[in-house]
């Protein structure tokens, strides 16, 4: 898994209730896949509405299926791309009101009952597309602004869809929204700086390695150099600054969505931080956190949401 769209991907796991969604695979087979297969899927946690269940699980199963388009190594790029822009097809169809292809059949159905019950915004569903037709390509990242325009299409795209299935659309929430969904996307990238490597995917962007004097080719020799754990501790404190500023979202929703919010944000958090522990070394093992951390982290959030005012 390399496509990093928060809705499915990202350093704090639970598992979720709603145990399948039917999805087809890239070759139009259908299957069915367990939603723990990501786990980081928040907005489907015990505590959403059931009315909005079916929606989040459309949500889903097309983002799902879009990453398994996009992902699959053993398929030549320009074969992903052209599957890709069919998908892209199906979804203008559901918007135009046309029926899809039979190939991607489950998928869109559901995601047109969703569009026409809640009025998805259909420019994020097209934005998460778009994130997943430049990992096809794009493989390195220049610099910061770069890399943030490809989280305001992989990541942000799912907090702005969960806060319109509650009825929220001031600015400012959507703006600590997109802090937080950006921020959830940078801690998974430097959670799993080596996982991406496989893949031959650089997200750490070039300029801010460059400024500490650390090579791409370092980084593919897993060279653990003190110019590699400064570049760590910026994009870190970096992806610490936007939890912080989105953080304030979960004291003016309702408390269900609220311990998602707080949940997620902490985790990712919890994140950076291991990653400080092993002292940003990050080439020699993963950082992850453990289950009873994740118990503790749950534990907490409930607590605080349970017991903190709301906004009127």
């Amino acid at each position: 898994m390399t496509n990093r769209s928060v809705i499915y991907s990202g350093p704090f796991e639970v598992s979720n209730p709603t145990r399948h969604a039917s999805v087809v695979s890239q070759r139009g087979q259908s299957r069915l896949v367990s939603v723990d297969h990501y786990e980081n899927f928040p907005v489907a946690s015990v505590l959403c509405p059931p009315a909005l269940r079916p929606a989040i699980a459309a949500i889903y199963g097309y983002a799902r299926t879009a990453d398994d388009l996009a992902d699959e190594g053993e398929v030549p790029a320009e074969q992903r791309l052209a599957d890709l822009a069919a998908y892209r097809a199906d979804l203008q169809a559901i918007i135009e009101g046309r029926a899809p292809s039979a190939r991607w059949a489950p998928v869109f159905n559901a995601l047109r009952s969703a569009l026409q019950r809640h009025a998805l915004p259909t420019g994020l569903l097209a934005d998460l597309l778009s994130a997943f037709e430049q990992d096809v390509v794009k493989h390195r990242y220049a610099d910061r602004p770069e890399l943030l325009d490809y989280c305001r299409r992989s990541a942000n795209p799912v907090g702005r869809l969960l806060l319109h299935l509650y009825g929220i659309d001031d600015a400012a929430s959507l703006r600590q929204s997109d802090s937080i969904c950006t921020a959830l996307q940078l801690a998974n990238f430097w959670q799993d700086v080596t996982v991406d490597l496989l893949k031959d995917r650089v997200y750490i962007p070039l300029e801010i390695m460059a400024r500490h004097g650390y090579t791409v080719d370092d980084l593919f020799a897993h060279k653990f150099t003190p110019a590699f754990a400064a570049v760590m501790r910026e994009v870190v404190d970096k992806a610490r600054a936007l939890f912080l500023e989105g953080l304030p979202l979960s004291g003016m929703v309702d408390r269900r969505l609220a311990i998602d919010l707080d949940l997620f944000s902490r985790g990712g958090m919890r994140v950076l931080r291991k990653i400080e522990q092993q002292s940003y070394d990050v080439l020699a093992a993963r950082p992850k956190v453990s289950k009873a951390e994740r118990v503790g982290l749950l534990l907490g959030s409930v607590a605080r949401v349970a017991f903190s005012p709301r906004a009127a």
